[in-house]
């Protein structure tokens, strides 16, 4: 059994023409909570944020299940308050979301590739420019402490025969929701201008 079987894959997330659905989004990411764990203790701060931006979503989902159905619901609702923080709170898990797709792209791209290299790269190209001159050092220290890409591809289950397959349709439904959502954010004008700079 592979950490796949364990965890809702971003495959099964529910993208329609009127967003992405907060309930299988929410259960996704919680999954991809777990993977940080994978990558070790120094990875602690970033599994965090990304559980506490999940809190930030559910609760404005549940203040009104049916209008905030799906994300870009409750972010085009949130822009004519002073405070947005279920919309930060997604801006920011996007920003995570993406950070990961790049990340383990070009790993199972490049077998010969580290895992340290690949975060990296991936940090570099996602969450470093939003990042202040006091967080981005933390990260980057992190970067460097990632496991051995064996070990890492080991603690996820890859002797299953199914493994390579569910990581491949997880993280091409990663990669499609956070398609949607750069997308989102872009053509609204709701990315860095009005969130603040961590």
């Amino acid at each position: 059994m592979s950490y796949f079987d364990k965890v809702t894959s971003f495959s099964t997330v529910t993208i329609t023409d009127q967003g992405i659905d907060v309930a299988s989004f929410v259960k996704a990411c919680e999954g991809l909570a777990g993977i940080f764990d994978s990558l070790g203790s120094a990875f602690g701060m970033i599994k965090s944020d990304i559980q506490g931006n999940i809190t930030k979503v559910q609760t404005k989902h549940k203040e009104n299940p049916q209008v905030f159905a799906t994300l870009e619901s409750f972010v085009k609702a949130e822009l004519a308050e002073k405070k947005r923080p279920a919309g930060e709170g997604l801006l920011w898990l996007k920003r995570t979301l993406e950070f990961t797709a790049i990340g383990l792209r070009s790993n199972v791209t490049d077998p010969n590739e580290e895992l340290s290299a690949s975060f990296t790269k991936a940090y570099t190209a996602t969450l470093a420019p939003f990042h202040n001159f006091l967080v981005r050092p933390v990260f980057s220290m992190a970067m460097g402490a990632c496991p051995k890409r064996a070990d890492f591809y080991k603690t996820l289950g890859d002797t299953d025969p199914k493994f390579k397959q569910q990581l491949e349709e997880w993280l091409v439904g990663l990669e499609k929701v956070v398609a949607v959502l750069v997308a989102f954010y872009a053509t609204n004008g709701i990315d860095k201008d009005i969130y603040a700079k961590k």
